[in-house]
């Protein structure tokens, strides 16, 4: 599977390219006219990459299949980081929301690590009970406690983005794994009233709702940012507007830098530029299925499986948001998007695709 390998580390290789371009120019007059640093964030997220590099580089050093020795530690670890993120005092509160822990000038977010940990931990499961996962009590329960455990700790931060996407990913590997259909029916079906609450009862969450339905009907209003996203991407046209030309970054669409970074590249790279994004993720998650596919230790199967479903959702929802698609999730574009813990782990993540990848050539 070497040529697997080598594709899916050029694919990356030119997605984390254009996000260190992108960021610059998506980031520079912000930073210079708040931080008296045009560079700022450019130079953060070049410390990021290389810290990324460097653990991704040791995730390839060790045969994958010892981490499940490490599985459940790893769990353990994710829950007691996620209760200590909340305590006020130890987890550091931005806009309201507690999310971070804050080491020295940078800011480490435990939901992305849960992200990696929970992939570990279920494909270790999966491969220890995949003949009981028709089973509710013994395949289908444990793992929906600690589910439930997982989003219950990430929404009180409060993140319903990355708990929605942790409870998908488990389910798309639950279901790949041989769950009952009827069981993961039930459990939608029981959800739903819940996701109903969390979204009324929380005023901002509301406001997406209403602003994902009809953006231009208040478009000074709840529908700034995807009104502003819409008109950066139709600025554009096909073939952009230029390198560092866009306007829209100029003051009017917030978060240029982070989640709604496609949208620049939409203005100033033009419908050819998305359409190269799409283009690069989608062959992604055709070499990364292809690697799940003829790996057959269940372990690996199963983690790069859920790898490939973890990256490939968040860039459809990212990719999703940005042209309206859908409500504002507040989720990065995966190695393109600002955004330390987001990217350090999903360097790991592909580390460990092209792990399992290299131990079945073996």
């Amino acid at each position: 599977m070497r040529d697997i390998r080598i594709s899916i580390a050029v694919i990356v290789t030119l997605l984390v390219s254009l996000g260190i371009t992108m960021i610059y120019s998506s980031s520079g007059i912000y930073a210079l006219q708040e931080l008296g640093d045009k560079t700022y964030f450019l130079t953060r997220h070049l410390l990021f990459l290389f810290i990324g590099l460097m653990v991704a580089f040791a995730a390839m050093a060790f045969d994958y299949r010892d981490l499940r020795t490490f599985a459940k530690p790893l769990l353990l670890i994710v829950i007691a980081l996620l209760v200590l993120v909340l305590i006020p005092g130890v987890g550091k509160s931005i806009f309201g929301a507690r999310r971070w822990f804050k080491i020295g000038p940078f800011h480490f977010q435990p939901s992305e690590f849960s992200k990696l940990a929970v992939l570990v931990y279920v494909a270790d499961f999966l491969a220890r009970k995949r003949q009981k996962i028709k089973s509710f009590w013994e395949g289908f329960l444990p793992l929906i406690i600690i589910l439930c455990l997982l989003c219950l700790l990430i929404v009180k931060q409060p993140d319903l983005g990355n708990s929605l996407l942790i409870a998908v990913i488990m389910l798309i590997m639950m279901f790949t794994a041989g769950a009952r259909i009827l069981h993961i029916g039930i459990l939608a079906l029981l959800a739903m009233p819940v996701l109903f609450v969390l979204i009324v009862s929380v005023p901002y969450r509301l406001r997406r709702i209403v602003a994902f339905i009809d953006p231009w009907k208040d478009a000074k209003g709840v529908g700034f940012q995807l009104s502003q996203s819409q008109i950066a991407l139709g600025s554009g046209g096909i073939f952009g507007v230029g390198l560092g030309k866009s306007v829209q970054k100029l003051f009017y669409l917030p978060a240029a830098h982070t989640d709604f970074i496609l949208s620049i590249i939409g203005e100033e790279l033009g419908l050819l530029g998305t359409l190269a994004v799409v283009i690069l993720f989608a062959a992604f998650i055709w070499q990364g299925a292809r690697i799940a596919k003829r790996t057959t230790d269940p372990f690996g199967y199963y983690l790069a499986f859920g790898i490939v479903v973890m990256i490939g959702l968040q860039a459809v929802v990212n990719i999703g948001v940005s042209i309206g698609a859908f409500p504002t999730k507040g989720l990065p574009l995966p190695f393109i998007s600002y955004g330390g813990s987001a990217l350090i782990f999903n360097m790991i993540a592909v580390a460990l695709l092209l792990n399992i990848s290299r131990v079945q050539d073996l």
